[in-house]
């Protein structure tokens, strides 16, 4: 049985992949940071760092941190956005994989940070996202770090309402044996406040 598209494909028809690039292009050309979250997560990390970039669209966050001297794996479902991703940085791993079933791709649980930037968890297909934040922190080494970014409202989100809260997200990630430990409402480290409308979090795996 075929499991419903994802929010995602719905939205875009994973066709998106060069648009995607091109708008962070213009972005970049026109002074902007594009690189927030890299910045974000290389603050968290020991110099040689795995990573894995869980929803990498085109590969922007990974080949930055790659830049920066860590060791990285993109994973997507869309092609069109891995297209990019292997074009721009053939060298590292990019993998075509559904987050759902992560374990079916043969990653070793020894990554020091798993990465769902952009969003990645509300646009997931709708009942598997408990699975995947399993599937994510199953792949993290003992103290190792989820770190997620996600829209809670329509003004951050390509949605209409959100369909997914905090209070869902982190009592998936406590089932899947991980630790809230630091809340944000951007990637520049601005303080969260509740009801606020985007949310970074970082969660680690327990080393005990």
């Amino acid at each position: 049985m075929n499991r419903q598209p994802d929010r995602w494909a719905e939205l875009t028809g994973g066709q998106a992949g060069e648009e995607y690039a091109q708008r962070f292009a213009r972005l970049a050309e026109s002074g902007h940071d594009v690189h927030g979250e890299a910045a974000f997560c290389a603050a968290l990390l020991q110099p040689g760092a795995r990573i894995l970039d869980a929803g990498c669209g085109t590969g922007r966050i990974a080949i930055r941190l790659a830049e920066l001297g860590h060791h990285c794996t993109g994973v997507d479902v869309d092609l069109s956005m891995l297209a990019v991703a292997r074009r721009a940085a053939p060298a590292l791993e990019w993998l075509h994989g559904d987050l759902a079933s992560l374990d079916t791709l043969g990653l070793e649980p020894d990554f020091d940070l798993v990465l769902a930037a952009g969003n990645v968890i509300p646009l997931l297909a709708s009942g598997t996202e408990a699975a995947v934040v399993r599937q994510l922190a199953a792949v993290l080494r003992p103290g190792g770090l989820l770190v997620t970014g996600m829209g809670l409202d329509a003004a951050h989100l390509p949605l209409p309402e959100p369909p997914v809260t905090l209070t869902e997200f982190d009592h998936w990630c406590t089932r899947a044996g991980l630790v809230l430990r630091r809340r944000y409402a951007t990637w520049g480290g601005d303080p969260y406040a509740p009801g606020g409308g985007y949310a970074v979090s970082v969660h680690s795996r327990p080393t005990d």
